[in-house]
């Protein structure tokens, strides 16, 4: 069936459509614009009256390319597109792009899902399995790591690859890319913009958005300046029972991005940038349902903030035929998780966890590009990648508690510390070829080999019985336990990834292709390998870690524009293999998480985007996907570990879609209206497997589903001259539905929602 499926992309380009929708057409969303391309090979509006659709042009494959000749499936957005959407992060991005969920239980926790490849939608100790790149910078992390929230203003455009990147993206990209664009520096003239955006929020919580730009070319033509803001303070929606804090889900975030470029001449360009965020969440938006619908309970409040700065040079160079790009980048990523786990043993004493980690990247990237337009087109490249990551886990208890129980012999409430950190490095060489058999008949090959190492140390720290004594209510001094410095395994791959596509164009306006993918995860080490429960000692031990788990995509797609520019269809049919699929477990009788491999699974869907200008003014935007994910190979053992059945359904949706009606008018000479309303509707689907690690006669006490949701936004603006007024409504009808179910027991409150309705203003300026 797989080969079938590859070969019919013959059958599909013959017959000039396809059954399923994959890549993304975006234009700008003044409704109606016709476009042109610009210097910078985005689409860019000529006349708001115009009744056609414009090309668009992305870098996916490191040349700028239009999107329709591009045998991937992306979606992409642009600066105006999350404007007038709202969309200022991550939860805006997965609603416009079909086959992909967005698992949040709360700000900074960010895991994409792609074509239903995912096991649960946190995904602790493993690598996320679709890549999140800001420019060059890959930020995306394991699961239990806080993923900044970035925030998307003055982005040149989205990118969201679906299916396996591993050759142009590397690890990580097992199951797509998301890449975010910033702006260039403009040589040639000054520019600023501005963007409020104030609401409230359910019970009357404020939320207020600030950002601002402002552009200077300090020398015409040669040198110029881009400093880029944004503020975001936004009042929470949840009652903490345990801190007695109301609304203490509150949002600080700020930070912003200065870009230098200095171009001497035609051929030579440098970019300095520097970017500093910081997101600082006062409280988990997870809920327990028994308590109330916005309520949780925790001892303090849980934490999971991120602070990141960037630093990145990046030298182009344009030889005759070709052109170098070499991109630079140091990160300094530092995060809080802290965390009340006494949800582990239903609050009966005491436990939480207080992590620190400090992350170090460095990041280069080489790469030649031919110019387009020959028979062959190539690139060739090299990518070196080293992070270190630092982790102080403090685990403590309360003075309150210590003092109740009668436990002593600590310094303090912390019971025991683990100083560790894991150093991983990435080296790979990587290069595409695309022969033109004629103007409308080409093949595209890819290749990238690498190496991937993984390896955890232990600085030392002290551990204690403190667990035993709690859950016994035994009085008396603890056991201090030192942890004496030690070397993990070293755990090394290396080997190919590969792309192969045929695209044919059977008339002008219609592209149709067939690709063969594969993608891969690092591997992983488990900081606490061979440790053996201190509460259960015939519990399972912890096992070193997990190999890289494997995928092949198979894909054939249809990308096309009918009606004289009216009507643009991009549409996708895919089929993928998941071997030795990275899972997350977790010991009963501890708690303690560790990952490992397991058997084989299968997805297979189609994806589809339209969208239309059925009259002068009118755009009409139709997005979806259906998707069959589920466990299709598994030994006993297997199943007996990761509490996985045969058959069992991933944590991905069926069907997922939206809806998107726009008009735009005048209102006055030189005033135009713009109106839209969007409905998107997300399917059920798992939060984990359904059986116990390690006990799997036993139903897992902590699995549920989703709910199936429905849910409206909608916006009205009016733009003059240099100002744009709008009022939106997002959640128009207040649904609070359950979108991420935590699969594990250590929190109070598991579950995570839609966020309240909010009804806004937006005041934007353009210079």
């Amino acid at each position: 069936m797989k080969t079938m499926l590859f070969v019919s992309a013959c059958a599909v380009a013959i017959s000039g459509f396809a059954p399923a929708i994959a890549q993304a057409s975006t234009l700008n969303q003044d409704a109606g614009q016709s476009a042109s391309q610009g210097t910078d090979g985005e689409a860019e509006g000529q006349d708001r009256g115009a009744t056609t659709l414009g090309e668009v042009i992305v870098t996916a494959t490191r040349r700028a390319e239009r999107l329709q000749d591009v045998p991937l499936s992306i979606t992409t957005l642009s600066q105006d597109d999350l404007n007038e959407r709202g969309i200022v992060g991550y939860e805006g991005l997965a609603l416009a792009t079909p086959g992909i969920v967005l698992n949040r239980p709360t700000a900074n926790f960010n895991n994409f899902t792609a074509r239903g490849v995912a096991t649960n939608g946190y995904g602790a100790n493993l690598q996320s399995t679709v890549a999140i790149y800001i420019n060059e910078l890959p930020i995306s992390a394991n699961g239990n790591s806080t993923i900044l929230d970035p925030s998307l203003f003055d982005v040149k455009r989205i990118e969201f690859l679906r299916g396996p990147q591993g050759t142009l993206f590397g690890s990580g990209s097992l199951a797509g890319a998301l890449r975010i664009l910033t702006n260039d520096p403009d040589l040639n003239g000054f520019d600023a913009s501005a963007l409020v955006d104030i609401g409230t929020m359910g019970g009357g919580s404020l939320r207020q958005r600030y950002n601002a730009m402002v552009n200077v070319p300090l020398v015409e033509d040669k040198l110029a300046l881009r400093i880029v803001g944004f503020s975001r303070n936004e009042d929470g929606y949840v009652d903490n029972v345990g801190t007695g804090i109301g609304n203490s889900n509150a949002l600080v975030q700020y930070g912003g991005r200065g870009i230098l470029k200095w171009q001497p001449n035609d051929r030579l360009s440098w970019e300095f940038m520097y970017s500093h965020e910081i997101s600082n969440p006062e409280d988990s938006a997870l809920t327990n349902p028994n308590r109330g619908i916005d309520v949780r309970r925790s001892d303090r409040p849980d934490r999971f903030t991120s602070d990141m700065t960037n630093y990145n040079a990046t030298l182009e160079y344009q030889f005759d035929g070709a052109r170098l790009t070499s991109s630079t980048t140091y990160s300094n990523y530092n995060q809080k998780f802290y965390v009340d786990l006494a949800g582990t043993y239903n609050q009966a004493f005491a436990f939480a966890l207080d992590a620190d980690a400090y992350d170090e990247t460095i990041v280069q990237e080489t790469r030649l590009v031919s110019d387009a337009g020959g028979r062959i087109d190539w690139s060739v490249g090299g990518f070196y990648f080293q992070r270190r990551r630092d982790v102080d886990s403090n685990y403590r208890s309360r003075p309150d508690f210590l003092l109740a129980r009668g436990i002593t012999g600590l310094a303090n409430e912390y019971y025991a510390r683990l100083y560790n950190h894991a150093i991983t490095n990435e080296v790979a060489a990587f290069g595409e070829l695309t022969y033109r058999f004629t103007n409308d008949l080409w093949v595209t090959a890819g290749l990238r080999h690498g190496t991937i190492d993984a390896q955890g140390f232990a600085e030392g720290g002290f551990n204690s019985n403190y667990l035993t004594r709690a859950y016994y209510n035994l009085p008396g001094p603890v056991t201090i336990t030192a942890i004496a410095p030690a070397d993990g395994v070293k755990v090394e791959e290396t080997g190919p990834s590969y792309r192969l596509s045929l695209s044919w164009r059977p008339m002008p306006s219609v592209t149709t292709y067939a690709a063969i993918a594969t993608g891969f995860r690092a591997p992983v080490v488990n900081a606490r390998a061979g440790s053996v429960s201190a509460l259960d000692a015939t519990d399972l031990v912890i096992p070193f870690g997990a190999n890289s788990d494997k995928l092949i995509s198979y894909e054939v797609g249809l990308k096309g524009r009918w009606f004289q520019g009216r009507l643009n269809a991009n549409l996708a049919a895919y089929w993928i293999d998941w071997n030795d699929i990275q899972v997350q477990a977790n010991r009963v009788s501890d708690a303690v998480q560790f990952a490992t491999n397991i058997g084989e699974a299968t997805s297979k869907g189609i994806e589809f985007e339209i969208l239309a200008l059925p009259a002068k003014g009118w755009t009409v935007a139709l997005t979806g996907s259906v998707n069959d994910a589920k466990v299709t190979g598994l030994t006993t053992q297997q199943a007996a570990i990761s509490g996985a059945v045969p058959n069992v359904r991933l944590a991905g949706p069926e069907f997922q879609g939206s809806l998107r009606v726009g008009y735009r008018f005048d209102l006055a000479p030189g005033v135009v209206g713009n109106a839209s309303v969007a409905v998107s509707h997300v399917g059920s689907y798992p939060n984990s497997f359904p059986n116990t690690p390690g006990r799997p006669a036993i139903p897992l006490a902590t699995f549920d589903y989703t709910d199936a949701y429905t849910f409206v936004n909608a916006n009205f603006a009016v733009a003059f001259g240099k100002y744009t007024v709008g009022t939106y409504v997002q959640n128009l009808f207040n649904d609070r539905s359950v979108t991420y179910v935590h699969p594990e027991a250590f929190i109070d409150g598991r579950y995570g929602r839609l966020t309240p309705r909010v009804v806004g203003v937006r005041l934007g300026y353009e210079f």
